[in-house]
């Protein structure tokens, strides 16, 4: 799976857990802790079993290997039930709203056994289900200044200052962290996707850091197809297939790696071949991962033109949710992605009806999700989520009265979070209302607030600015989409187009 796919479905559906096994280097990092001297955050058991089964959980963390980091902290919890960092992690390591929520609460109710460390990173966490960013960070600079030499400190920082998209801060935490333990890999593979993916980019810095990380670490996939995606994004293609290929020899159970040669295959237009890779990475994942790889396949539709086709699939994959082998609580993530894809491919694509029945299936699993973590600071994330898709769906009708409407709802429903960027959404609605009203200077004024490390978004700020008259900004924009390679539902509906416009 590709990184920061669903950054912005992050907050409405499976926060943390999900996101572990694929987004190393930021989320998985948020929950890194072993302690190795008194420098690092303390590990509060006295359970011999339950720490092994935690030291062993953490290396799978680091990794990226979700699934495997959950079994082992489940066993280290089951081993002793008042095991905070244990709980902590699992949390980390989670599949689900409803299983990240449980830990976290089973980490607080024993948090009075646990070190000051463990009960800071308890409440990082906690920061999640209710958006206050503001605290999240207040907390984590805390943590630094109370353990300053844990490297595992400082990356908890890091992942928080990238989520508020602080990444030159978020950078200097990471070199604090490797200049603290040199020997620890998660440090410059970080610092590796950091300058992958956040601006600005520096592909040189990237590919220097993962090698790094490769050579602390050479029998270890998930660092060889990070290698591979500094080449996928200066396109470099078949260089990145040759990586992804070696990592599939180190590790033929990886998954992702036949992933990204699917990628691979989908920009080259190679489309059956990248169906067979996308089948090939799908029957060797675990059950949990098997719904998200799926929507991958499906795009392939979607770079193919054939819309119908991909929402079609979509759709029926999260009808067939129901029928894998997933506890009921990991089965609203799968739904929640392959609906949110369904209603995105439909609203670009002018499938406005179909959006509409998509839109509603969506609220629905939406709202059971709210109602199954019982909070109302969440289900109002939920809610803003579903006003900000309607939203989007009143503006392609052309009722901007009420599209205006619901971004009002939906600026309304997240007034409350201390977030700094709670607003985004809010501004990309706005410049979709803006820019389909043909107010091509306003529609950029509010793109330009919105979240650009969203591909998607910044090629409709592009759109808006070629519209205005602003044709070298717009081509020079349409160009970092057009080379992005990254494969969201969003780069596989605007890819093809963005590549003309760029020139």
């Amino acid at each position: 799976m590709d990184r920061f796919t669903v950054r912005r479905v992050a907050a409405a559906t499976t926060l943390p857990g999900f996101l572990a096994g694929f987004l190393v280097g930021s989320l998985a990092i948020a929950g890194s802790a072993v302690a190795a001297t008194n420098a690092e955050i303390p590990v509060t058991t006295s359970s011999q079993a339950a720490r092994m089964d935690f030291i062993a959980g953490q290396a799978a963390l680091d990794r990226g290997h979700a699934s495997q980091a959950n079994e082992l902290f489940r066993a280290a919890v089951g081993a002793d039930p008042d095991f905070t960092y244990g709980w902590y992690n699992l949390a980390v390591a989670s599949f689900s709203t409803e299983e990240f929520s449980a830990s976290l609460k089973k980490a607080a109710a024993s948090a009075g056994k646990a070190s000051a460390g463990e009960r800071l990173l308890v409440e990082i966490n906690q920061r999640f289900l209710d958006s206050n960013f503001e605290s999240q960070l207040a907390l984590a600079n805390q943590l630094v200044q109370q353990y300053p030499k844990s490297a595992r400190a400082w990356l908890t920082l890091a992942g928080v200052q990238a989520g508020l998209n602080k990444f030159a801060e978020q950078r200097q935490s990471i070199a604090k962290a490797i200049e603290l333990d040199p020997a620890l890999a998660v440090a410059p593979l970080a610092m590796g996707n950091s300058y992958l993916f956040n601006e600005p980019r520096d592909f040189a810095q990237s590919e220097k850091y993962f090698r790094q990380t490769i050579a602390l670490q050479p029998g270890e996939s998930t660092y060889w197809w990070s290698l591979g995606d500094v080449y996928r994004a200066t396109n470099r293609l078949e260089e990145a297939r040759d990586q992804y290929k070696r990592a599939t020899l180190l590790d033929p159970s990886d998954g992702i790696a036949q992933l990204k040669l699917g990628h691979v295959d989908s920009f080259l237009g190679h489309y059956d071949e990248a169906r067979a890779d996308y089948d090939r990475g799908i029957a060797t994942a675990e059950p949990v991962n098997k719904p998200f790889y799926e929507n991958y396949k499906m795009f392939t539709w979607v770079h193919a033109g054939d819309a119908s086709t991909a929402v079609r699939e979509l759709e029926k994959l999260a009808r067939d949710v129901d029928t894998m082998s997933l506890p009921d609580d990991q089965q609203t993530g799968a739904k929640v992605f392959a609906l949110t894809n369904a209603v995105t491919v439909c609203l670009h694509t002018g499938m406005n009806d179909e959006a509409a029945r998509v839109l509603d299936d969506l609220a629905a699993v939406l709202r059971a999700n709210a109602k199954a973590v019982g909070t109302e600071e969440f289900s109002k994330i939920q809610e803003s989520q579903i006003a900000y898709l309607q939203g989007q769906l009143a503006a392609h009708k052309g009722d901007y009265a009420q599209a205006q409407s619901l971004a009002k709802k939906y600026s309304e429903l997240v007034a409350g979070q201390k977030n700094p960027r709670k607003m985004e959404n809010y501004h990309d609605l706005l410049g979709l209302i803006a820019y389909l009203q043909k107010k091509y200077p306003q529609a950029v004024a509010e793109y330009r607030q919105a979240d650009l490390t969203i591909i998607y978004n910044k090629y409709h700020l592009a759109m808006a600015l070629e519209a205005a008259g602003q044709g070298a900004e717009a081509r020079k924009l349409f160009k970092e989409v057009a080379t992005w390679n990254f494969n969201t539902v969003g780069f596989a509906l605007v890819r093809k187009d963005a590549i003309a416009r760029a020139g």
